[in-house]
């Protein structure tokens, strides 16, 4: 365990890839719908999935969590951020609660010779021991993922292929090559400290707009990163392929494929129309289920729970 908590907190590409990626596929789906499911934002269950995908492709984080969500319910998302009681969609990656940490870790002074040291101590010429944690990380996500119940069928069985597809990754990138975190941990550095958001409690702070907005060239900047490691999001997205189930009233289930480092992975998405436009149902359970989660003022963990900086 003390090696897969050493890989998630010091190997930045890893960490990112796994923080970041999984949220980018699974919301999304092929930027080359039919022709007749693009006729309005929403208008159908392809043209909704098609418009998220559309915003992810443009890093435009703000414009993805309004079209996510109904009006009323993306304002009760936004108040509930400003009360610490959400990060939603960033809520929505693997290992979300790393996030605010890992970008507080990247904007530090300091970070980028203090990053590259940790990387030569721990992780140079360690292609064996990397790849061990890839696989059992990889293991152990798989594992949780089948076995928790905050997830649905549909969900579970995306989710499973895609940490196979990570894992797969992991195991196989250069992620002890010096050359390439020389290059890439500057880039993240810089990324980080141009978001406004390293101190803990600056997400809430900041508020949701604010910080998404400021986290879009984060995001830009991670995926050319996380390209040169061998792992192409965007290359992903634009060969998925996707076709309608079947449609019954207000209730819609399609069918996603796409192929992420290498591997193809064939995942369901449910959606359902509300108030006459297209939402995919994981994000509407999710985003409410947290608008209705109590103050963390009320808790012991305080209202920076949600920023706390990662520790290496």
């Amino acid at each position: 365990m003390t090696l897969i908590r050493r890989s998630i907190s010091a190997s930045t590409p890893y960490t990112a890839a796994i923080v970041m990626a999984a949220a980018i596929i699974a919301g999304g789906c092929n930027r080359h719908a039919e022709p007749a499911a693009v006729a309005g934002t929403g208008d159908t269950p392809v043209a909704a999935v098609q418009q998220l995908v559309k915003d992810l492709r443009g890093n435009d984080l703000v414009a993805y969590a309004e079209h996510a969500l109904p009006p009323k319910l993306h304002q009760d998302v936004a108040m509930a951020w400003s009360e610490g009681r959400t990060t939603w969609p960033l809520s929505e990656l693997p290992l979300s609660e790393q996030l605010p940490g890992f970008i507080v870790t990247l904007a530090e002074p300091d970070a980028e010779k203090t990053l590259l040291a940790a990387f030569h101590r721990q992780f140079f010429r360690a292609d064996r021991e990397l790849r061990t944690a890839a696989s059992t990380l990889g293991l152990f996500a798989a594992q949780y993922v089948e076995h928790s119940n905050n997830y649905s069928d549909a969900e579970r069985e995306h989710y499973v292929q895609l940490i196979v597809a990570l894992s797969t990754w992991g195991s196989n990138a250069p992620l002890s090559d010096p050359a390439l975190a020389k290059a890439a941990v500057p880039q993240l550095v810089a990324a980080a400290r141009l978001t406004g958001l390293g101190q803990a409690g600056a997400l809430r702070q900041a508020g949701m707009e604010r910080s998404l907005t400021r986290l879009g060239p984060f995001l830009a900047r991670l995926k050319t990163v996380l390209d040169t490691y061998g792992l192409d999001i965007d290359g992903a997205l634009d060969g998925a392929q996707i076709r309608l189930i079947e449609q019954t009233g207000d209730t819609a289930q399609v069918s996603l494929a796409y192929t992420l480092a290498g591997e193809t992975i064939d995942a369901q998405i449910m959606l359902e129309r509300r108030e006459g436009r297209w939402y995919l149902s994981n994000l509407l359970r999710h985003a409410q289920e947290q608008a209705a989660t109590p103050s963390p003022l009320a808790t012991p963990a305080g209202p920076d729970a949600l920023s706390k900086p990662l520790r290496h």
